[in-house]
C-alpha cells in the first residue's frame, strides 16, 4: 500500500491500514499539524486499534504509518519501527500513573535521558502548563482530582516531545467541570505544539467540538472522514447518519428530475417508516446518480429548519426552494442556553422534526403549539438507501 503521491505534509500524520485478523481494519486516515482529528464509532469499530497502530503497539498486516516526513510502518517496504523508536506521546483514560510518585516525579519518567535537576526542572514546567501549582506538583496520584491527574498524564505525554499525540478517551473519567478545562486546555495545546492529535472519543458533542477532521469507524473500516460540518451535513450513507447521532433522518423515494425547475434539480417524496407518503414534495439538488422510483435516506439539519421571524428574515426566493410545513410542538427540553423540542407533522404525526434554538425564537418552542416551520431544501442531503421501498 506504499504510495509516495500521497505523502502527508512535513508534519502531519498520514495513516493506512489493511488487515483481517485478529480483527478487519480497513482505511485511511489523516491528520495536519496543529489539528486534532477525532475518532468516533460504536464500541468495537477499531478507533483504537487505529491508535495502537500508530503509537506501534499494533502491527498491522498491511499498510503505512507517516508522521512529520518520516516512515514508521510500510508494510511494502518491510518497516516498522519499535514504540521506543517512535516520537509518541500516549494519554490514555485510566491516566496509567505510577500511584507511589508525586505527579512531577509522574513526569519526569519522560526524561531519563536527562540528568536529575534538568529532568525535575523540565518536569516542573511541563505541570506549570497544565496549571498545576507547585503543591500540587508535589502529590501522588490518589491526592489529586480526576481533572488534575489527567493534566499529570497529558503532561507526561508532552515531555517526550513527541511528533505525534494521541488520546484514548481521556475525559470520559472527568466530571463535566473539570471537562470543560481540559477541553481548553488541549485548545490552546494545538495551538503552540504544532503537532498532530488523535482523539478517540464516543462523545460526539466532544468531537464536534474540538476536532477540525472526524473520522467515523465501524466494524475497523473508516466510513467518512471530513470537517465536523461537512460530515454533518453530508453522512456518506444512513449508517454514517446514525453513528453521528444525526437526528433528522428521514425516508424518501426519488422521484426524478423536475425540468420545470431547470438543470440539476429533481424531487424527492417525503415518507413515513412505515414507507407510507407524507404528502410533501421537496426539489432538491440532482447529481444524476440516483434512477427514479429509487428509494432513499435523507439528512436535514436544524440549521435548514427555520421558524417564526428567521423564517420570515431569511425565506429564500420563490416557494420552490423550501417547503412550509404544518406541525405541532410534542416535547420540549430546556437545555440552559437552548431548547431542543420535537414537532410533528398534521399531516403525519408519526414523522418528527428536531429543532434546537436559542434567543428569541426560543418562545415559539411550547407544547401543544402549533408551528410553521419552513424547510430550507438546499440543506437537505440524499444518501442511497439500502431499505426496500416500503
Amino acid at each position: 500500500m506504499s504510495d509516495s503521491a500521497s505523502a502527508p505534509p512535513e508534519t502531519g500524520l498520514e495513516v493506512a491500514l489493511e488487515q483481517s485478523r485478529p480483527m478487519r481494519l480497513s482505511g485511511k486516515l489523516t491528520c495536519g499539524a496543529g489539528q486534532l482529528t477525532a475518532l468516533v464509532g460504536p464500541s468495537g469499530a477499531g478507533k483504537t486499534s487505529f491508535l495502537r497502530a500508530v503509537a506501534g503497539l499494533l502491527r498491522p498486516e498491511r499498510g503505512y504509518v507517516r508522521v512529520a516526513g518520516e516512515t514508521w510502518f510500510d508494510s511494502d517496504r518491510s518497516v516498522f519501527l519499535p514504540t521506543r523508536e517512535r516520537h509518541v506521546g500516549l494519554v490514555f483514560q485510566d491516566y496509567a500513573l505510577m500511584p507511589h510518585l508525586s505527579a512531577r516525579d509522574n513526569v519526569a519518567l519522560s526524561l531519563l535521558h536527562l540528568p536529575r535537576r534538568e529532568r525535575d526542572l523540565k518536569a516542573a514546567q511541563w505541570l506549570d502548563q497544565m496549571r498545576l501549582t507547585t503543591e500540587q506538583q508535589a502529590r501522588r496520584p490518589a491526592q489529586l482530582s480526576g481533572g488534575q491527574r489527567q493534566r499529570v498524564a497529558v503532561a507526561r505525554a508532552l515531555a517526550r516531545e513527541p511528533k505525534v499525540l494521541l488520546l484514548d478517551e481521556p475525559f470520559s473519567a472527568v466530571d463535566q467541570m473539570n471537562r470543560q478545562g481540559l477541553y481548553d486546555l488541549i485548545a490552546e495545546l494545538r495551538q503552540s505544539l504544532r503537532i498532530p492529535i488523535v482523539l478517540v472519543t464516543h462523545d460526539l458533542v466532544e468531537a464536534r467540538h474540538l476536532a477540525d477532521s472526524i473520522v467515523a469507524l465501524e466494524q475497523g473500516q473508516v466510513m467518512q472522514q471530513g470537517s465536523p460540518e461537512q460530515i454533518y451535513r453530508s453522512p456518506r450513507n444512513a449508517r454514517v447518519a446514525d453513528m453521528l447521532g444525526i437526528a433528522n433522518r428521514f425516508r424518501g423515494c426519488w422521484l426524478g428530475p423536475d425540468a420545470t425547475a431547470g438543470p440539476g434539480r429533481a424531487r424527492l417524496a417525503w415518507l413515513t417508516e412505515a414507507g407510507e407518503p407524507v404528502g410533501i414534495q421537496l426539489l432538491v439538488r440532482d447529481k444524476g446518480r440516483i434512477r427514479p422510483g429509487t428509494p432513499v435516506d435523507w439528512v436535514i439539519q436544524s440549521d435548514g429548519l427555520l421558524v417564526g421571524e428567521e423564517a420570515r428574515q431569511r425565506a429564500p426566493d420563490g416557494e420552490s426552494a423550501c417547503a412550509r410545513v404544518a406541525t405541532i410542538v410534542t416535547a420540549v427540553r430546556n437545555l440552559g442556553d437552548t431548547t431542543a423540542a420535537t414537532v410533528s407533522l398534521k399531516e403525519a404525526p408519526s414523522v418528527g422534526l428536531r429543532l434546537t434554538r436559542s434567543g428569541p425564537s426560543r418562545r415559539l418552542l411550547e407544547e401543544g403549539k402549533a408551528l410553521e416551520v419552513l424547510l430550507l431544501c438546499e440543506w437537505v442531503h440524499v444518501m442511497p438507501s439500502k431499505r426496500g421501498p416500503g
